[in-house]
């Protein structure tokens, strides 16, 4: 029992490291697509570790918490792919080390066949 503890704890701290990461990462990026990547990533990967660190703690809330590593899972990249596009539809500008702008190349072809 004390080593699932043990072993809760260190999942747990794994996934706070995470978390911190993607906050950093949020505030070092140079404009807001790398700060949704940087964000979602690091987030995800920070509270499925932290949510799995606290079922080894706490057993009894498995299920609920299952539950709540499968809605992070299927939220959170969605939710920002969807703030991605509604910031490329407004035209925010991207960084100008941005090498290539995939979106608004494909959107220009589009246009070009009509």
């Amino acid at each position: 029992m004390e080593t699932l503890k043990i072993i809760g704890a260190f999942i747990v701290l794994a996934g706070s490291i995470f978390l911190f990461l993607g906050s950093l990462g949020m505030v070092r990026m140079p404009d807001l697509y790398n700060r949704i990547q940087a964000g979602t990533k690091a987030s995800t990967l920070g509270t499925i570790l932290t949510l799995s660190g606290i079922i080894f703690l706490s057993s009894g809330w498995t299920g609920k918490l299952v539950i709540l590593i499968l809605f992070v899972l299927i939220t959170n990249p969605v939710s920002s792919h969807i703030l991605a596009r509604a910031a490329h539809s407004v035209k925010l500008k991207l960084t100008d080390k941005t090498v290539t702008d995939k979106l608004t190349e494909d959107e220009e072809l589009i246009n070009e066949k009509q």
